[in-house]
């Protein structure tokens, strides 16, 4: 999630400088599949995290933290259970963090960023698709960039295994997650 765009300011070489997520301008979205016919959506309200970097992929570091009782699906039934043990117990584990172990640049502002995401506990390595979508002052004086990323896990390797059969054949939820991370940091500068 770097590059030319959160390099340090002229005459700082090997500066490395640090980038707040902005919660109320970045989206942490998921997507599963409902009864093998629909697609479910929902997202995290609370979502915090820094990068760290000197202006390179590879001199770069995140590191995010999600409420996970923040759970949005717009459906209030299914969100409780969506918190509750069969699924994210969030009454034992109220955060998925994720912390990057490698970026990578694929050129023209796109990169690949591995790293470990924990959800109850269970820490996977989690590979996402990130793009540079720019930077710019704010009113304010504040830089501000700009990433979207996208990735798809298996919940079961997190150990959201909760399910049921379905007469017609199949299950209630789907097992791969689409991931969209919509991301806005700011750095006072």
């Amino acid at each position: 999630m770097t590059d030319a765009t959160l390099a340090p300011t002229a005459g700082q070489a090997g500066t490395t400088t640090t980038w707040q997520i902005d919660p109320a301008h970045s989206n942490v979205e998921f997507a599963v599949k409902h009864m093998m016919i629909a697609t479910v959506r929902g997202r995290f309200a609370d979502v915090s995290g820094t990068v760290t970097t000197d202006g390179t992929p590879e001199g770069s570091h995140v590191a995010v933290r999600i409420a996970a009782g923040s759970i949005d699906t717009r459906q209030a039934q299914r969100d409780q259970h969506l918190t509750s043990p069969d699924f994210l117990d969030v009454a034992t584990y109220p955060d998925i963090t994720f912390v990057s172990t490698r970026i990578t640049s694929k050129g023209d502002d796109e990169f690949t960023m591995v790293g470990d995401l924990t959800i109850r506990g269970v820490t996977r390595p989690v590979t996402l698709d990130v793009t540079s979508e720019g930077k710019g002052k704010d009113p304010w004086g504040n830089q501000r960039a700009g990433f979207s990323a996208t990735g798809k896990i298996d919940r079961r390797e997190f150990g959201l295994t909760y399910n049921q059969a379905l007469e017609t054949g199949g299950v209630l939820v789907g097992n791969d997650l689409k991931l969209t991370l919509d991301i806005e940091l700011t750095h006072a500068g």
